[in-house]
């Protein structure tokens, strides 16, 4: 059950919070547009989503062919099997039990659940966070042999989780659905109750959610899974037997339904804000590394936007949601198919719809200013040394400001000035690059400079651009 991500496919901006909007008949068709060329370009039956705009779910709607002898239209009541993106509704769960004071975070699994290999060492935290060392029991992207039989959590955990380490408790990061059934057996075990009951009373009921077993969300009105080998016509797939997915990946709802414990997530209710931030806080490894994963979800920013997200793959179904809790958004996209990348390719696109047009970063415009202000000043052989940095202004001498005079001089007024490449850290100073351009000829501003919008140079150089 692996756990696709779109962290590095999304274009992303800087926060801007969005009111309550609905969306537009504009936005509309485009969604409309861009999912039914999804769904003909990859072959892949039917796709559910959900979008979440001002903290609101502002669309629900499906797509295409949901089951075998379907007459009408698609439903996106319908539930679909969500796999690993369950894991989140695990790690609240537990979060939970935490808040009453029945376990710790950093209580090891051994006082819990006997027999499991370190299980002295390994801690709940580990389990959540994917640090635990415990061996995945299901790294395919196929339903291997023993899924065509029914399992239980203890089957998973003597085949898996007795099975020598894959690394030292807290050491590395790897995905491991193991530890997420050995996590639902210390929920069960602690709230005397099955892990799904639980959940109805404490998450699903509360935030008026419909939530099902997926073993048992198959035949007559559920949809119904989809492969295709190579590029051969698209089958029917075989679910998996009973028992396997858990509480690594067990859940099926509709993306609607999804989207309203999103809605939760960007108001911090239901839970305490401490357990979303909790949940939302990225593990870092021994040697200071992040993770970019919290508890049951990955976490981190692209180009100043925060994002919270996570991937399912079950038998037959994949499914992203993806999180803006800074802007009040959020998608949701369910496929019931487990091959081609329909459902990134939909979310990316409903992202690129939903969230606020690009602006850009204010310490990068204000950086900008500064440069093109600066650059100016050195073709006058003067600039502004409170501009400057000590390191700065020591190499700025009256020689080296001749040379930028004279060289520079000439060249009369620049075209453009334009950042060029990313803002990167380095030193304890922002490192940027610019493009200087002339009808005849292109240069590269290399600076360095204190953080913020009114951050000292420590750097400004000035080279001819390849």
């Amino acid at each position: 059950m692996r756990y696709p991500t779109l962290l590095a496919a999304i274009a992303l901006i800087a926060p801007a919070a969005l009111a309550a909007q609905a969306l537009t008949p504009a936005e509309t068709q485009k969604i409309d547009a861009l999912v039914q060329k999804t769904l003909a370009d990859t072959g892949v039956p039917s796709a559910s989503i959900a979008v979440v705009r001002g903290g609101k779910v502002v669309l629900a709607k499906a797509y295409g062919k949901q089951f075998e002898g379907q007459t009408g239209p698609a439903d996106p009541k319908l539930p679909y099997q969500i796999a690993s993106v369950s894991k989140q509704f695990t790690a609240a769960a537990i979060l939970l039990l935490a808040d009453e004071g029945k376990l710790s975070l950093d209580d090891t699994v051994a006082k819990y659940i006997p027999g499991i290999t370190d299980g002295d060492r390994i801690t709940i935290r580990q389990l959540l966070s994917h640090t635990s060392g415990l061996r995945d029991y299901w790294p395919q992207d196929y339903s291997f042999r023993a899924m065509a039989t029914p399992t239980s959590p203890q089957g998973i955990v003597d085949r898996w989780a007795k099975a020598p380490l894959d690394f030292q408790p807290g050491a590395q990061w790897q995905y491991s659905n193991t530890g997420y059934v050995v996590a639902g057996m210390i929920v069960e075990k602690l709230s005397g109750q099955p892990l799904l009951d639980f959940l109805q009373a404490r998450v699903f009921r509360p935030l008026g959610m419909r939530a099902v077993d997926q073993d048992k969300a198959v035949g007559p009105g559920f949809p119904q899974g989809y492969l295709r080998h190579a590029l051969g016509p698209v089958r029917v797939e075989t679910p998996a037997a009973s028992g396997w997915l858990y509480a690594a990946g067990g859940l099926a709802m509709s993306p609607e339904d999804l989207a309203k414990w999103d809605v939760a997530r960007m108001n911090r209710t239901l839970l305490p804000p401490q357990d979303w931030a909790e949940q939302e806080k990225p593990v870092r490894l021994p040697d200071g590394s992040s993770t970019n994963y919290g508890l049951g979800v990955g976490v981190g920013t692209a180009d100043g936007r925060r994002f919270v997200e996570h991937g399912g793959e079950a038998v037959g179904f994949l499914t992203e949601n993806i999180v803006y809790p800074d802007d009040k958004a959020a998608v949701v996209v369910a496929v019931n198919a487990w091959f081609a990348d329909a459902h990134d390719r939909i979310a990316k696109g409903l992202s690129d719809i939903v969230l606020p047009a690009p602006r850009a970063n204010v310490e990068d415009a204000a950086a900008l200013d500064r440069t093109k202000r600066i650059y100016l000043q050195l073709q006058t052989g003067q600039v502004d040394r409170a501009l400057l940095t000590e390191d700065a202004a020591y190499y700025f001498t009256p020689a080296t400001m001749a040379d930028y005079r004279t060289s520079l001089s000439p060249l009369g007024a620049p075209t453009k000035i334009e950042q060029v490449g990313k803002t990167r850290l380095r030193g304890g100073f922002v490192n940027r690059s610019y493009r200087v351009t002339y009808p005849n000829r292109s240069l590269r501003i290399s600076t360095y400079a204190e953080p913020g919008t009114n951050g000292r140079i420590e750097q400004f150089l000035v080279s001819p651009a390849q």
